[in-house]
């Protein structure tokens, strides 16, 4: 066996077990989530009969919704010092809301699955990477966070290309799919409610009162340069969704744009990991300098793609930058906050790079009406290179 591949061997044993289960935990529920999102704008309008306004609004209002629940988690969890019970609640409530999608006859039944699906993944997500953060060593944090990603994302392709598979079998059955999705969701359930203790340490820690005033400066002016980083970085890379519309735009039959986010998010995959791992060995910042290149490269294969093979490339490119700066950031929380408030941190990176990608994508559909979609990717490009000369000097 070669040395890379013993020394990478060596480097997974060592990743705590709770975090792969975490790992299969955010897999399962990707699998399932994906599987119904990636279908649910066809089925809002084409089965339901809702318009494309009312599409835009549900899943902005889903989003905002997921936003403000996210730092209200990270503080709870905090205050309790416990994370499990809440990741696991709201990976429940992600589960319990699968079925609500397969019975809906209307948009009331659809906003109420949407929200309580969002509601579960802002609980769930700020005490799940605190967990991480929790029981895994500082010295292989990123390599632990790539994996989790990793792993997320497998779900993130696997979802789409399953539910393509089913409605190609089922004659575009929408409602039966949406019940194969119950499946891997309450699988996440289970393996997380079996798979995952909670340290002892965690568990026995003093209560923090994440709002007091002294609660908040522990957090300190590195955990403020990082959020400040994680915003800016989101407001360099709108919604993913320009991604499928530019597929579209270049003349990829509909029945198969949604392959283009397998694509993406198979790359992403297969990047996390490694570029987790070589964090933990490398200046952060010269990672997240790359991470901006690799993305300012991105944006101009999509703004320049005139057929499906550039839209391609451009989007495997976009999942290297992904797999670079994802896990990387998150690390970079853990080791900037306090054990005692990693909840409230990642609640609040979360929920700043939460509105900046909300920003970020409004504007970028501004950019597509008015000038098209090679003006909103040549933008995003130029605000990247913008971020990479603020990163230089900083």
């Amino acid at each position: 066996m070669k040395p890379t591949a013993m020394n990478s061997k060596r480097m997974l044993s060592r990743i705590p077990a709770p975090v792969w289960a975490l790992g299969f935990v955010s897999m399962l529920m990707d699998i399932s989530s994906e599987m119904i999102h990636s279908l649910l704008p066809m089925f809002m309008v084409g089965t339901l009969g809702m318009s494309a306004f009312a599409v835009g609004v549900i899943e902005g209002l889903a989003e905002a919704t997921a936003l403000m629940v996210k730092v209200f988690s990270g503080v709870l969890s905090d205050w309790l010092g416990r994370r499990k019970g809440l990741a696991l609640f709201g990976y429940a409530l992600g589960a319990l809301s699968k079925p609500l999608f397969a019975i809906a006859s209307g948009a009331g039944l659809v906003v109420a699955a949407r929200l309580t699906d969002r509601v579960g993944k802002g609980i769930r997500g700020a005490p799940r990477d605190a967990l991480v953060a929790d029981v895994t060593p500082p010295e292989i944090r990123g390599a632990a966070f790539g994996l989790r990603q990793s792993l997320d994302t497998v779900g993130a392709f696997l979802g789409p290309l399953l539910a393509v598979g089913l409605m190609l079998l089922w004659a575009n059955d929408f409602r039966s799919v949406f019940w194969v999705a119950v499946i891997p969701g309450l699988l996440s359930v289970l393996v997380l409610l079996l798979g995952v203790r909670e340290p002892a340490m965690a568990q026995g820690a003093r209560r923090t009162n994440p709002i007091r005033r002294e609660s908040l400066r522990k957090l300190g002016r590195t955990f403020w340069w990082v959020v400040a980083l994680g915003a800016v970085f989101t407001l360099a890379r709108f919604s993913e969704a320009f991604l499928v519309l530019r597929a579209q735009d270049v003349g990829i039959p509909v029945a198969l744009v949604p392959l283009v986010m397998v694509a993406m998010n198979m790359v992403y995959a297969a990047c996390a990991y490694p570029f987790g791992k070589l964090s933990d060995r490398m200046s952060h910042k010269k990672l997240l300098v790359q991470g901006l290149i690799v993305l300012i490269v991105a944006d101009a294969l999509l703004a320049s793609a005139q057929h499906w093979g550039m839209v391609l490339a451009g989007v495997a490119v976009w999942g290297i930058h992904m797999g670079m700066t994802q896990g990387l950031l998150a690390a970079m929380v853990a080791d900037a906050a306090p054990a005692d408030l990693r909840g409230t941190a990642y609640g609040v990176f979360n929920l700043a790079s939460g509105v900046a990608m909300l920003a970020a994508s409004v504007v970028a559909g501004l950019l597509w009406d008015v000038h098209g979609p090679v003006a909103t990717f040549w933008a995003g490009g130029g605000f990247a290179l913008l971020c990479l000369l603020g990163l230089l000097r900083k």
